[in-house]
């Protein structure tokens, strides 16, 4: 059974490592190995951690939200479902089969694999006319979803991969941002649904409904001002930043696994 400051510690992780580009199901798995905790079966509660990263993504992109359920049939609405049939592929056909076999046992070259990625999007990104949403089209729309279904594995970030796709293919680093999260939200909502037959099956167990709670809010919470910080570093072109903790998380995972901690 886990404790309230144990689902409120993996609410924590869930919602900053979500949107910033450092990979959440890699961070979950250091902090799941740290606390000696194992949440793989723990279905309900796994899934009401990516419900609160949905409040947060709601929350802070409410307005573009709302004016795509008002008018659906636009172009971004288009190119969300363009980006998102890769992953869903993958995720059906492979997702399983991948997590069971390389869950946590390439941790740490999956995280360098991200950093190298991050700071290459900044050496190939376009300054000089980055385009806005509306000027992408299919091939910009099937290359990041490419991204994110690549982003599969344990270890590689999804918001990562998907921003870097995206300004690498010549969008505005806050316009790519913003696609990133309303992909994300997509994400959540098929990735619940995909495990909606396991959560029938188990039901509520190894967590109280209080810590359930008290996760939720804090993944809701702590990705709502992640949301913040991302744009912030987008902003300034600080991608690269990142690249560099990865650089450094990714060591360290490869030096713990080497010597038996991880």
């Amino acid at each position: 059974m886990l404790t309230i400051l144990q689902s409120i510690i993996l609410g924590l992780v869930q919602g900053m490592t979500e949107f910033l580009p450092v990979s959440s199901s890699g961070h979950l798995v250091l902090t799941e190995k740290l606390m000696n905790v194992q949440t793989e079966e723990l279905f309900f509660f796994n899934i009401m951690l990516h419900v609160g990263t949905l409040v947060a993504v709601c929350a802070y992109y409410w307005r573009d939200i709302l004016a795509l359920l008002k008018k659906p049939f636009q172009k971004l609405t288009y190119m969300l479902i363009i980006a998102t049939v890769p992953a869903v592929i993958v995720a059906v056909l492979l997702g399983d089969a991948i997590e069971a076999a390389f869950g946590g046992k390439f941790l740490g070259v999956c995280f360098l694999i991200t950093a190298v990625v991050l700071f290459l999007s900044e050496r190939v990104a376009s300054n000089k006319y980055p385009r806005t949403l509306d000027k992408m089209n299919w091939i910009d729309a099937l290359f990041i979803g490419l991204a994110q279904a690549f982003a599969i594995f344990p270890g590689i970030s999804r918001s990562g991969s998907t921003i870097a796709a995206a300004v690498s293919q010549g969008l505005d680093r806050k316009e790519a941002g913003k696609f990133s999260m309303l992909m994300s939200a997509i994400a959540i909502v098929g990735s619940t649904v995909l495990e909606v037959p396991d959560v029938l099956e188990q039901g509520l167990v190894g967590v109280s409904i209080p810590g359930m709670l008290l996760g939720m809010l804090a993944a809701a919470v702590s990705g709502y001002f992640a949301i913040g910080l991302l744009n912030l570093v987008l902003k300034k072109n600080g991608l690269r930043y990142f690249s560099y903790y990865m650089i450094l998380i990714g060591i360290v995972t490869i030096a713990g696994q080497f010597i038996g901690f991880l």
